[in-house]
């Protein structure tokens, strides 16, 4: 279905046909029209299947619809996200969808200083994107007043809830107004989703548009056996060997990323760091630099596994395997975007096997290919090696313990002999 055929004002048509859009995605095709309806929506879809301009489209119309003036501080829309990262991003492209609209989009987040934000709220705000933290710190110095706040969109709901966001998500809340129209985003179906949409929508729709935690079929997945020790080894030599020419690395902590980069810079490659020790300035730069192709590759921890959206990458790596199925699905949610081909390359060392059997709950195939010098013993075969050397060690001990109780033994004997040898002392 054709964007054209949904009636959009002529601005918003025209910034979609600037934007280079013509046909809209399944989530887009279920979700407009009710939204623009005014419609309360759970919306489950996965990351990277146009979620942003399925709930920012029917607000930017409604808006036009009914329209009222910029008031200082008073947003008539607000958007709620976990990240920086991704507030940013949602303020680029929707500001994309409104360039000829005369509205005023803000973001707030962290990291930055607070008056600069502070004086873009007083100059006026119509659609205000923000992290929980920041707008109750806002809210506190009485910058933003939410009472005019008829839209609110609560993206990547799951990931909030993991934050632990929820709780300030509630406080927000109660201070919008209570006529709302809300719209709650979810990459992922979970109980504590299901639940946080029946406290704070209104007799509302639920749209799955694809199966629960499922991955975007344009995605391949391949992992490689490795030993942890030489997983560095091993993405320098894909690296090379692949031609690899941008490539976005997940690892599981902010040490094995800065390790990684230390190596890649030994190795005169280009890259950067992403995580939460560097500052909002330098985690910009270094998105900004691998998306303009700068660099070849991008070291992040989970902090970068939402909201970043890079046109055209091809592979996500996983330095380190996540824990929950869901996550493996936002971090390689980065690629296979828009309908276009992409590559979760995955490396697994023997003590995170297990973790690919909870990853194969999202239904995806996963191939798998051992790299020639890089080999790993066979994980059976090294469990019952361990489990024979355990019950060996098991039998030894039980030996030793018998000898030692054993009072004929020449060890014994022997210090018995040595007693008897001694002088009495006692009394005569």
């Amino acid at each position: 279905m054709k964007f054209s055929n949904l009636g959009l004002a002529k601005e918003i048509q025209q910034a979609l046909e600037v934007c280079g859009y013509t046909e809209m995605t399944p989530v887009q095709e279920q979700a407009i029209v009710p939204a623009r309806r005014g419609k309360d929506l759970l919306v489950n879809a996965q990351t990277g299947t146009g979620k942003t301009a399925a709930f920012a489209l029917p607000i930017l119309q409604q808006m036009l619809d009914k329209p009222k003036d910029t008031l200082s501080g008073s947003p008539r829309a607000l958007i709620l996200t976990p990240t920086r990262e991704l507030a940013e991003q949602l303020a680029n492209t929707i500001g994309a969808y409104a360039q000829f609209l005369p509205l005023k989009i803000t973001a707030l987040y962290g990291g930055v200083k607070m008056g600069g934000q502070a004086n873009k709220l007083k100059d006026g705000v119509d659609i205000l994107i923000s992290t929980p933290g920041r707008l109750i710190e806002h809210l506190e110095l009485s910058n933003v007043n939410l009472a005019n706040a008829e839209f609110v969109v609560l993206d990547e709901a799951d990931r909030m809830l993991d934050m632990g966001f929820i709780a300030d998500v509630q406080n927000i809340l109660k201070f919008t107004a209570k006529k709302r129209q809300t719209l709650l985003f979810s990459a992922t179906s979970s109980p504590a989703v299901n639940e946080l949409s029946h406290k704070l929508l209104n007799n509302h729709q639920v749209l799955r548009v694809t199966k629960i935690n499922a991955t975007a079929e344009t995605v391949s997945h391949v992992m490689y056996p490795v030993e942890e020790s030489r997983k560095i080894d091993l993405f320098k030599a894909l690296l090379k060997e692949q031609n690899w020419f941008q490539v976005l690395v997940f690892t599981s902590t902010k040490q094995q990323a800065d390790e990684l980069m230390a190596a890649l810079k030994r190795s005169k490659i280009d890259a950067a760091v992403c995580h939460a020790d560097k500052s909002q300035g330098a985690r910009r730069r270094a998105i900004a630099d691998f998306k303009s192709a700068k660099l070849q590759v991008l070291i992040a921890t989970e902090v970068a596994a939402r909201g970043l959206d890079i046109q055209g990458l091809d592979y996500v790596v996983n330095y380190n395997l996540p824990y929950l199925p869901e996550d493996y699905v936002h971090r390689i949610g980065r690629t296979g975007r828009a309908g276009k081909e992409g590559y979760a390359i995955s490396f697994v060392s023997r003590e995170e096997e297990n973790t690919v059997a909870r990853i194969g709950l999202i239904g995806s195939k996963i191939k798998r290919i051992v790299k020639a010098g890089f080999e790993v013993s066979n994980r059976i075969s090294l469990l019952k090696s361990v489990a024979k050397n355990t019950r060996n060690s098991r039998s030894n001990k039980a030996s030793e313990i018998k000898i030692s109780n054993d009072k004929s033994s020449p060890y014994q004997a022997k210090k018995s002999k040595a007693r008897a040898s001694k002088p009495n002392k006692g009394k005569k």
